[in-house]
Parts: structure tokens; C-alpha cells; sequence
């Protein structure tokens, strides 16, 4: 049997050989994840998943990204810096979602005390997809932004050699050179170290607050290591572990288990279910209220929700953050897909009717961060069915669908059979930024991120388990 993949025809054997060496590599170069039936054991690992070939990107809409990036970075620091725009913003939200709600008081606290630390880190991430029009151009539509533990930056900075190889053994030396270098865990362990440096003590730590279980840790662990390569100390540690050894002195710095905190570097509490206990909140709220820069602080993390980014997509809001810049708002709008408001009133029940008349060529979307909660087709009409006439529905917004056109590839996972499947493919890029006071120290962007599913599969991450890790072949 042969097929053609990416222009290159090959036999089944050829391809099993090919992805039998892409695995190998893959484990050589620490593309690394823990089993999922035993997260905590470090005896057992596998490769995360990823495609056997690097994704056609057009040049100009990566290009495009990039440049953006850095205008993102400054938009999200503007919000937080916003409280006024922040109320507005979600008020219809906090009313009806508990956990935005909670998360809002928070901040609300820390307003009312006044912020302990005039330093600010942002380590964010921007997702795309290219939305295929009828000319057959792409453009690049903006999925969301997080500014809340934005995955992927370290394993993404060992894929590219993966790649390398299996285009020289499939014939393709000259695309084998087009694939970019990437390193974006040196570049948020850059903004983490600025961050740290300017805090001002040597013995202080970034802690890294980290889930229980955690399967995705070598992706973290890389940017612990940029930080070690800079004499930087880190420590993990959980929510519990503030919980019962965290406390703040009375100048508010932080302490835990009896170190100093410079940095909190935040990768568990985006969702739910990562506040099991009336104790954890407590614990965020002493995180916030301390002299330790927070990554993202609490305005920050606001500031990524989908409401937030749905109010910047209205007319005119985008030029109160950049009232002298038409060119800055002209950049970040041409990435926004289209994104309407379930608020009570003629223009929510008017995104009701157009969601209800066409749900394929919407995505329903709730307050929440970490993959596969967003709703697709007649679900849609199933929950606005259920809220249309009530303010549960400010809990969500709407957004066009986006139209990517998908490519062949092989998903390598674990166990899993050798198949080629139509694939879609989302272009995450990083930015960081680091603000002490007035001045910006840093804003930079930092690498990109490609991940691509198969078709079948509407939502969901490399963690939710349905995407895997790629590289962009520029074209």
C-alpha cells in the first residue's frame, strides 16, 4: 500500500519507519510526558504526542502573529491596569458565574488595599487559526488569549529537531532547513528571572504553584532549568502546601515552608475544581495581597477571560487603550474573529436568534481556561434552549466559528495505530512582558506554539488529550 502525505509518496513501511525514528528522537530530545495511568511516578514516561510531519503555515500570517504579539502584551497590561473597564466589563458575568464572581472579589480586596508589589509578569500566550476564505487566502483569526499558565513553551522548544530529521529521511532537505528554531522557555524564563531580579533579594524563590498530579511536568521543569542556569532557585508547590506552611510577614512578603517567595508562578487555579476548599481561596487571596510578583496576578487573570475579550471586539473600546495609535488598533482587530454578547436585552436576545437560526457556524463559549469546554452545533441550541430567558446566559459568549482548511498528517500517540487523518491545526505564539511601576522593562515575543488534531475533534488541547504537538513549515 503506498499513500501520499505532504507531497511526498511513500509505502506503509516507509512511514512506519519514519515514525518508529520520529518517536526515538522525540524521547532523545525530552519531548516528555508522564503516563496518564500512573501521573505520579517518575519511573514511567512516554513521548508527548505530536505529528509525524511538520503543518504548511503561510509566512504571511505567522509573520502577522508575531508582530502582534507585543501589541497583545500591552493590551492585557492596560485591562489590569483598569479597574474600571474590568467592573464594567464583567458585570453581568460575576453576577451569574461563581468562579469569575470569586476571582473578581479578590481583586476587588486587593483594590481596596492597594497592590503590595509595583512589579508586574506577564507570560502569555495568543491562539490562532486560520480562517480558509473563498479565495482560498487564509487569515488569522484570534481563538483566545491566556494570560493564566500558558502551556507548552518548553516542549515546544525541543520539537523542531524531531522534525528536522524525519524531513531528511523522507528526501525534503531543503524544507528540513525551513523549519524555524524555537525556544520560548528561555524566553519566559527570561521575564520570570527580570521579574525575580528586580524583587531584589538572592534568597528569595520562584515558586512555581503546581497541581497534585501533574503529567505535563517536563514542560515546566525546562523553564526551571533556564532559571537554574541563572543561579535563579525554584521551588514546586501546591495549594495545600501554602495552605498549611504559607504566611506573610509585616512588610507582606511571602513565605512558605519557611523561604522567601519572589515569584509565583502560577500553573494550577484557572479552573474550578482547582479551589477544592474554603482554605485554598484563602490561600490565593494571601498569595495576592503579598509583596511576591505574582505571574499572572489576579487583575491579570481577569483580564483573559472570554467576557473581556469579547467587550474589546465592540466598536471603539479598543481605541480607549490606544487612543493614539490607529495603526496598533487596526493590527489587533484584523485578528479578531466575530464575537457577540449573551447579555440580557435587544442585543443578547439578538445573538440568542442568530446562534439558535445557525448554530454550525457559531462556538458557545463558557468562562473557563484548560481545553474541551467549549460548545459546538446542536449542544449549542440544547443550552440557549435551556437560558434564553434567563441571565445564565451572560455566563457565555458567542463567537464565529472559525473555518481552518485541513491537512493530511500522522498523530503519533502512544498505542495508538498509524493512521493518516484530515487534520486542523491552532498557532499559539508567546509573548512576555514585565512592568515595575509606570515603566515597562520588558516586552517581548518569545516563540510560538503549533498544535493540530484530527478533524473529528471540535475542542481541546495536548493536555485535554486531543491535540498534539507540531511544528510550523513556512510556506
Amino acid at each position: 500500500m503506498t499513500v501520499e502525505l505532504k507531497g511526498v509518496i511513500m509505502n506503509t513501511s516507509l512511514m512506519k519507519e519514519l515514525a518508529d525514528v520520529a518517536k526515538d528522537v522525540a524521547l532523545q530530545q525530552g519531548i516528555l510526558m508522564r503516563i496518564q495511568e500512573t501521573p505520579n511516578s517518575s519511573e514511567l514516561v512516554t513521548y508527548a504526542p505530536f505529528t509525524l510531519f511538520p503543518t504548511p503555515v503561510p509566512k504571511a500570517v505567522f509573520l502577522q502573529a508575531l508582530a502582534v504579539q507585543t501589541h497583545y502584551n500591552t493590551l492585557v497590561d492596560k485591562i489590569s491596569q483598569d479597574p474600571d473597564f474590568l467592573e464594567e466589563a464583567l458585570a453581568s458575568t460575576i453576577a451569574v458565574d461563581d468562579f469569575t464572581g470569586r476571582l473578581f472579589r479578590i481583586h476587588q480586596q486587593i483594590l481596596k488595599e492597594g497592590r503590595s508589589q509595583s512589579i508586574v509578569l506577564g507570560l502569555n500566550r495568543s491562539d490562532y487559526m486560520l480562517d480558509q476564505r473563498n479565495n482560498g487566502l487564509s487569515s488569522l483569526k484570534q481563538i483566545e488569549i491566556n494570560t493564566f499558565a500558558a502551556s507548552f513553551g518548553g516542549l515546544s522548544s525541543r520539537t523542531p529537531d524531531v522534525h528536522r530529521q524525519i524531513l531528511k529521511m523522507a528526501g525534503r532537505l531543503e524544507e528540513s532547513q525551513r523549519i524555524l528554531d524555537n525556544d520560548p522557555a528561555a524566553g519566559l524564563a527570561r521575564a520570570v528571572a527580570k521579574a525575580w531580579e528586580l524583587y531584589g533579594s538572592e534568597r528569595a524563590v520562584v515558586m512555581f504553584l503546581v497541581e497534585e498530579s501533574q503529567r505535563n511536568i517536563f514542560d515546566q521543569r525546562y523553564i526551571e532549568y533556564e532559571l537554574w542556569k541563572r543561579n535563579i532557585p525554584t521551588k514546586r508547590k501546591r495549594f495545600d502546601d501554602v495552605c498549611e506552611k504559607g504566611s506573610l510577614d509585616q512588610d507582606k512578603r511571602l513565605f512558605v515552608d519557611g523561604q522567601e517567595v519572589a515569584v509565583v508562578y502560577f500553573r494550577n487555579g484557572y479552573m474550578p475544581q482547582n479551589y477544592p476548599s474554603e482554605k485554598t481561596w484563602e490561600a490565593r487571596l494571601m498569595m495576592e495581597r503579598s509583596l511576591a510578583v505574582k505571574c499572572p496576578d489576579i487583575s491579570t487573570h481577569l483580564a483573559g477571560t472570554k467576557k473581556v475579550q469579547q467587550v474589546l471586539a465592540k466598536p471603539g473600546v479598543l481605541e480607549k487603550f490606544f487612543p493614539d495609535k490607529p495603526q496598533v488598533v487596526e493590527q489587533i482587530r484584523a485578528t479578531f474573529a466575530g464575537l457577540y454578547t449573551l447579555d440580557i436585552g435587544p442585543e443578547g436576545d439578538k445573538t440568542v436568534a442568530m446562534a439558535l437560526a445557525a448554530p454550525d457556524q457559531f462556538v458557545l463559549k463558557p468562562q473557563r481556561e484548560g481545553g474541551g469546554n467549549n460548545i459546538y452545533g446542536s449542544e449549542i441550541c440544547q443550552v440557549l434552549q435551556g437560558v434564553k430567558e434567563s441571565t445564565e446566559r451572560t455566563a457565555y459568549i458567542l463567537m464565529d466559528k472559525i473555518h481552518p482548511a485541513p491537512v493530511q498528517n500522522c498523530l503519533l500517540r502512544r498505542d495508538a495505530p498509524l493512521q493518516i487523518s484530515n487534520c486542523l491545526s491552532e498557532l499559539g505564539v508567546f509573548g512576555v512582558y514585565v512592568r515595575q511601576g509606570k515603566d515597562t522593562v520588558m516586552n517581548d515575543c518569545v516563540g510560538h506554539l503549533l498544535r493540530t488534531k484530527s478533524s473529528e475533534h471540535s475542542d481541546g488541547g495536548v493536555a485535554a488529550g486531543v491535540a498534539v504537538l507540531d511544528n510550523p513549515l513556512l510556506v
